[in-house]
């Protein structure tokens, strides 16, 4: 029995017993899996090795609440290889939340890194094709973060501290982040200000302006992204846009059109997700059906577009690259098992 298959069954065992206990609270217990058929062309020659059936994601996700005011949460990423045997590698997030009051509360532990917009926010396994930032992004770390609501419950503010995203081996990097997420009427906001160390006393700057419009049936997120460093010009050198539009055309049928831009024309070393030189659009737009009512089964189509410049001959997205993406997603929710005795 391989370690992962060991993990596998370990973590579902866990669980099982924690979903039957008398003495947690539990908020979410799930199993959730996505595998796809890809097809990929780079100016009208087919990747072969980048195409076929794909395994995406397989995740095992686990809330629970320890007394009144400590939650734990945790996602591991079952189906991705740790690296230096590390287990923790494959962690998304594993951290303690504590509730001070109505108001308040701290966070520590592996985290997501307090960064804003929606495409960056959305989980993995619901993205069908992306920015070449998100790409290239890693958006968990090790930290701690304390957040402050208001009384109206349509905003919160969170401060976090933590490794800085561009960490590697032997590196001591760190990110200052501060997250807004609000909730007015039809708009709902994920800005946020960052600081990530790229290397050891050399920052990287964002802006991140994350907007969401609930208009009826349809729902539309644009996001903004501005990055710098010291001794640049601040604005729109160094940025992304991203923007998707959803129709809900029945409580099981959705369809969605998506657009990306990211630029980079600082010419100086630091962006670690584009690169200086690139200027590439990714366009596209896809289906979704959910066949059951309990919508735990997935059905997906897409198709999309690149074309520019990548100043990054190894990214993700290139000119004249196109995607065809079809697959399933489905849940389990072992909350619900129960255990004869």
């Amino acid at each position: 029995m391989t370690k992962r298959t060991l993990t596998t069954l370990t973590l579902i065992a866990a669980g099982t017993m924690l979903a039957t206990s008398q003495t947690l609270k539990l908020d979410s217990l799930m199993l959730q899996a996505r595998g796809d058929y890809v097809y990929e062309n780079l100016d009208g020659t087919h990747l072969k090795d980048e195409s076929g059936f794909k395994g995406k994601y397989f995740n095992f996700i686990l809330r629970t609440r320890i007394g009144e005011r400590l939650t734990f949460n945790y996602r591991q990423r079952l189906n991705r290889s740790s690296l230096d045997a590390n287990y923790f590698d494959a962690t998304d997030w594993l951290y303690l939340d504590y509730k001070l009051s109505e108001q308040w509360s701290v966070a520590a532990g592996k985290q997501i890194v307090a960064i804003g917009g929606y495409e960056y926010d959305k989980p993995p396994i619901d993205v069908y094709f992306a920015s070449e930032y998100w790409n290239h992004i890693n958006p968990y770390a090790w930290g701690v973060s304390g957040t402050f609501g208001l009384r109206s419950g349509n905003d919160s503010f969170t401060a976090q501290f933590c490794e800085s995203p561009f960490r590697r081996k032997g590196e001591d990097t760190y990110a200052y982040n501060l997250l807004w997420m609000g909730r007015h009427g039809i708009w709902k906001t994920l800005w946020s200000l960052n600081a990530l160390e790229y290397a050891q006393g050399r920052f990287i700057n964002y802006i991140v302006l994350g907007n969401a419009f609930d208009l009826g049936r349809f729902h539309l997120e644009l996001d903004f992204w501005n990055r710098a460093r010291s001794g640049q010009q601040f604005l729109f050198r160094d940025c992304s846009v991203m923007g998707e539009l959803t129709f809900k055309a029945s409580d099981r049928l959705s369809f969605l059109a998506k657009g990306t831009y990211d630029v980079n024309r600082t010419h100086r070393e630091g962006d670690r997700c584009v690169v200086q030189g690139t200027e590439i659009s990714h366009v596209g737009a896809g289906v979704e059906y959910y066949p059951l009512r309990n919508r735990n089964l997935r059905v997906h189509a897409s198709a999309a577009y690149a074309f520019g410049d990548n100043g990054n001959p190894e990214g993700t997205l290139q000119d004249k690259h196109t995607l065809v993406d079809v697959g399933l997603t489905w849940q389990v929710n072992l909350k619900h098992l129960s255990l004869k005795r």
